[in-house]
């Protein structure tokens, strides 16, 4: 669902990154509050892992479309609603500014559309109240499906949404209404059954991630991060290189109607979104995750693997740059 600069006019551009920012702000604020220490290692592997993941589009079938996860309910779920956004944000940032996935001028209803409907409606909404009482792997599977499932339909309308205020005229809103909506349920469905699957991994090996007073698990805590490690290594050097071919949702959705993946810029905004393209190209080392003017399946798996690493070591770093875990003062 990553939206391109041709897609969004400058001023609803700068009223999303507007929100963004000030969820941005907001959510270091509270994660500063919180001050547990114990989450830098979970924000750094789970938000490589998210990355990972992102990279594996599965296919819809009997659609022509694929999809593939968004990751914010899960980051939630083990971080906490602002430290999952926080996580969100320096994974979308990574792909937008090294891979050029999702347009700079589009960044911040990016973040919005994938990052905050997850972290704020699918897990504080719908997975913690199903949740909090009886938690068990059936209410997670129930809690993460249907998380997932709103999270992506809120995010689906968002972006027709954003489309018509920029005064994108190629996308009747009825029909790309009526495009997005369905095969984002459908995407929701599939990303729902994965987080369920992750968490209750989780759940089975370290329930202290997800419950504070749950009883310890059947692994320490250093198992459990070496397990995803290694699933961030594989699935991104690996199982990234089976990804589908066809067109993610948004895409599929803006082809039924224009016949085509991508829409023609408006002359009124063609420079700004030139300008946001040129500083995109300095800045993406590996355009659309290979090596540039190459077509060798090695660039996929590269990307994959530098590509979580780089995003662990931003969300760590920024944890320690914004200081936000502080050792807690000590009482005499």
């Amino acid at each position: 669902m990553h939206m391109a600069d041709a897609l969004i006019a400058p001023a609803v551009a700068a009223t999303m990154y507007a929100a963004s920012g000030a969820t941005t702000a907001f959510s270091i604020k509270r994660v500063r509050l919180e001050n547990d220490p114990k989450k830098i290692p979970t924000m750094g592997i789970m938000s490589a892992f998210v990355f990972a993941a992102q990279m594996i589009n599965f296919t819809i079938p009997g659609t022509g479309s694929s999809g593939h996860l968004c990751g914010g309910l899960l980051l939630s779920i083990l971080l906490g609603p602002y430290a999952g956004f926080l996580s969100m944000v320096s994974v979308l940032l990574i792909q937008c500014l090294l891979f050029a996935d999702g347009g700079l001028l589009a960044l911040g209803a990016n973040i919005w559309n994938m990052a905050f409907y997850g972290c704020f409606v699918g897990y504080l909404l719908i997975y913690r109240p199903l949740t909090k009482k009886t938690f068990n792997r059936k209410r997670i599977m129930i809690a993460s499906v249907l998380g997932s499932v709103i999270s992506l339909q809120l995010g689906a309308f968002s972006v027709t949404v954003e489309t018509l205020l920029s005064g994108i005229t190629a996308l009747s809103f009825g029909q790309f209404l009526a495009m997005m909506q369905p095969i984002h349920l459908a995407i929701g469905t599939v990303e729902g059954l994965i987080t369920g699957t992750v968490v209750i991994f989780l759940y089975n090996t370290r329930p202290e991630l997800l419950k504070k007073d749950a009883p310890e698990g059947k692994f320490s805590f250093q198992k459990v991060m070496v397990i995803l490690g290694i699933a961030v290594f594989l699935i991104g050097g690996g199982l990234s290189l089976a990804a589908s071919k066809n067109p993610d949702g948004l895409e599929w959705s803006i082809e039924k109607i224009t016949g085509n993946t991508e829409v023609d810029t408006k002359d009124k905004y063609a420079d700004t979104v030139e300008t946001a393209a040129k500083v995109q190209e300095k800045t993406a080392i590996l355009p659309d995750y290979s090596f540039p003017d190459s077509s060798s399946p090695a660039g996929t798996s590269f990307s994959g693997i530098i590509g979580a690493a780089i995003v662990a070591a931003l969300t760590i770093g920024c944890s320690v740059l914004f200081k936000m875990f502080r050792k807690k003062d000590s009482t005499t």
